[in-house]
């Protein structure tokens, strides 16, 4: 095993670093290339990077000596359980030749990372590939806890072509979530910045906690990105909880948890962002419902609207509620069909 120096070629075109060294060494997990990128053994154009870097065509990566691939790839594959495979493939709610989207369990990683094993989307993917020769590739995430719709591209050309097209927000996601209190008004924008918490990157991606910072102190925050969410009630129990429609109009960490629990209205089940039971944040009453309600956290990526990468047409794929927010709606006795699929279009 020697040092490699591979370029960047057109067909693979712009993409993140990690992305591209895990297709090209598919026995890499994402705790390894950024450890390799930490350390200034991996390097683009001889200079050091980070694994969320961007490579582009005719750029040299340099790539030192690395376990043998075969035997890690054909582990990896046969790694995939029966039991695994089946709950993967039933999570399948739209295929075709291009792409396949999923409806995604709620806590199972969209990625690998510290702490999160091999049993997650990524690799799960190995039973996705319905007769392709390389398995589907994420071009967006959802955080562990998190279900619902979730896009996979089955070649790098669509791959490309929709991971541009939720770059450049040519997409539209409506999330579905349990909130304590009712906000008032009903509909609205947050705007709240959002930046790490010190300290905040744990074991695991979804370990970091965001903070939020006004928009306008973002000066005084230069780690701080601008976050841009909208919200419509869609309908309330009391004052105690509300069914909120919300779209994320940038996609930053944790943007949905962070903003609602900062306007006092945390997401049900969030132990992250909405305290405990007994705390009472705001005119909301913290992330614990008690009685018969689940605690596992009540937010679910309802919809998303995007244009076919090959054909253009615009297609919309909508996600049934996992069973813990369904056993909520039936309990709560509130009706899916009651309300618009797309609230914010009602009010545009």
């Amino acid at each position: 095993m020697t040092v490699q120096n591979l370029t960047v070629t057109e067909d693979e075109g712009e993409q993140r670093l990690d992305r591209w060294l895990r297709r090209r060494f598919p026995q890499l997990n994402q705790v390894a290339v950024e450890k390799l990128c930490r350390t200034g053994q991996v390097r683009v154009d001889s200079g050091r990077v980070k694994a969320s870097d961007h490579v582009m065509p005719g750029q040299t990566v340099r790539v030192p000596p690395l376990p043998d691939q075969v035997a890690r790839t054909e582990a990896r594959i046969q790694g995939v359980s029966a039991a695994d495979a089946k709950m993967i493939q039933a999570a399948v709610l739209w295929k075709d030749e291009h792409m396949i989207v999923l409806n995604k369990p709620a806590g199972l990683p969209s990625q690998g990372g510290s702490g999160q094993g091999d049993r997650h989307v990524d690799g799960l993917a190995e039973a996705l590939k319905f007769g392709y020769k390389e398995k589907p590739k994420l071009v967006h995430r959802l955080d562990k806890d998190t279900s619902g719709v979730l896009m996979l591209a089955r070649t790098d050309r669509v791959a490309r072509a929709l991971s541009e097209s939720l770059r450049h927000r040519n997409a539209r996601k409506i999330y579905w979530a349990v909130v304590a209190g009712v906000p008032h008004p009903r509909q609205g924008s947050i705007k709240f910045g959002l930046e790490k918490a010190p300290g905040g990157r744990g074991r695991g991606g979804d370990s970091e906690k965001m903070l939020c910072v006004h928009p306008a102190r973002m000066a005084d925050h230069p780690d701080a990105k601008r976050a841009h969410t909208d919200y419509f009630t869609l309908w309330f129990l009391g004052a105690r909880l509300s069914w909120m429609a919300l779209e994320p109009v940038t996609g930053r960490t944790h943007q949905l948890r962070a903003h609602m629990a900062e306007i006092g209205h945390p997401i049900l089940g969030d132990g992250k962002y909405g305290g405990s039971e007994s705390d009472n944040l705001g005119d909301g009453w913290g992330a614990g419902a008690g009685g018969d309600l689940s605690k596992k956290l009540h937010l679910h990526a309802r919809s998303l609207t995007i244009e076919h990468p090959i054909t253009k047409k615009q297609m919309t794929f909508t996600a049934p509620l996992p069973d813990h927010m369904a056993r909520t709606w039936k309990l709560l006795d509130w009706k899916e069909d009651d309300v618009p699929a797309d609230p914010f279009e009602v009010i545009r």
